[in-house]
């Protein structure tokens, strides 16, 4: 099987998937700017072959990198990279190599907040109200409908990047008048609880895996207000937010991808569709699934793509939170003290890539319990300010 692997050095614990595949007998081929030297040696051991290109937002380069592929090593079985920023270069190598997956006519679905909407709502999945706001007097038109607060957003983007609370005229025209030029999507503010539906499917689309998790805040707040983040899984998940799950899959038709679906949780109860994404969550999200389950989903993801199998069995044994600080915030008990209080709930700590910083912190700690109450009161001691 010829697998490409587009940038498969970041983020840093991405090269796990390279080496899973590696291990089940792929031709694991791989493309990126960076140089061969700077790759770690697991994933250099891992590849059969690595192209460098100068640039990887030149698309004909990544044409030429796997045109290359395919007249060494013939047809081009997947083309991934598991990365937001690449899916669609990704869709576009897909369709031109005539390689199963999302292609070009299907990734607009998936990249923008307004399509998003229509197959939500075509599912009678609910969706905060909103629309498009190419012109300023189409947001007035839309907020004298639905009223203030409202929050704006890039139809296409990721990570809250450019995305603001509104709450009055004054700020709908200070928006206006510094707007990105780029398309923007303008919603009501629904006031509730950030939830998620994450997992794994087959070829077939049947959810091999999944899960869900319970934020603290929206990214938006994190990253327009410099907030530390945290976030659990759950153990058991509430029957409506898992069949609200299970419906956007077949909606969205999700086969042989990890998926990311984000709701909110109204203060009545309600569930609102926030978006999809088409990969796997983003920081350590990953690594939770494994230590909250006991399981390698890196390893489980290749014999899916290889096999069409996941072997592992989980029941979701503990809860396990992503808990981040912020350098600079006055915290009041020092790393040392972290991990000598909460002993073997830090299942793994470390750095976070600094291109995640607003959005996610700057350090990270894991911790895991079959209980919900020590994993609050750890991320409580964790962030505890002076």
């Amino acid at each position: 099987m010829n697998i490409i692997f587009l940038s498969p050095h970041f983020p840093p614990n991405y090269y796990r998937f390279c080496v899973e595949l590696q291990a089940l007998g792929a031709t694991v081929l791989a493309i990126a700017d960076e140089s061969p030297e700077r790759l770690r040696p697991e994933l250099r051991s891992a590849l059969t072959e690595y192209r460098q290109v100068p640039d990887m937002e030149d698309y004909d380069a990544l044409l030429r990198a796997c045109g290359y592929f395919t007249h060494r090593y013939g047809k081009i079985d997947r083309i991934d990279s598991l990365n937001e920023h690449w899916l669609v270069f990704e869709s576009r190598l897909r369709t031109d190599f005539n390689v199963a997956g999302i292609g070009v006519q299907d990734i607009m679905h998936i990249k923008r907040k307004s399509e998003m909407k229509k197959i939500f709502q075509a599912a009678g999945i609910p969706v905060a109200q909103g629309g498009l706001i190419p012109t300023v007097e189409a947001a007035r038109d839309l907020i004298d409908r639905i009223g203030y607060p409202v929050v704006v957003k890039p139809d296409s983007g990721v990570g809250a990047a450019k995305t603001f609370r509104l709450d009055d005229d004054d700020a709908l025209a200070r928006f206006f008048s510094d707007k990105p030029p780029v398309d923007y999507l303008l919603e009501e503010f629904v006031e509730g609880t950030i939830c998620s539906f994450d997992g794994l499917t087959d070829r077939e689309g049947h959810p091999v895996f999944f899960t869900s998790h319970v934020y603290n805040q929206g990214v938006m707040e994190a990253v327009n207000e410099d907030l530390h983040v945290s976030f659990y899984s759950l153990r058991q998940l509430p029957p409506d937010l898992q069949a609200m799950g299970l419906k956007t899959l077949g909606a969205f038709d999700v086969k042989e991808r990890f998926f990311h679906f984000e709701y909110f949780r109204t203060i009545d109860g309600r569930i609102i569709a926030l978006e999809v994404n088409m990969r796997p969550p983003g920081g350590f999200t990953l690594d939770m699934f494994n230590y909250g389950n006991d399981i390698d989903i890196y390893a489980q993801w290749a014999n899916v793509i290889v096999h069409n199998r996941f072997t592992a069995s989980y029941d979701r044994k503990y809860h396990c939170a992503f808990v981040s600080r912020k350098t600079g915030k006055p915290y009041v008990h020092p790393h040392g003290d972290v991990l000598q209080n909460l002993g073997e709930r830090i299942c793994h700590h470390g750095p976070i890539d600094p291109a995640f910083r607003l959005a996610m912190g700057d350090y990270a700690y894991l911790v895991r319990s079959s209980d919900l109450t020590p994993i609050r009161e750890a991320i409580d001691y964790i962030q505890a300010m002076a």
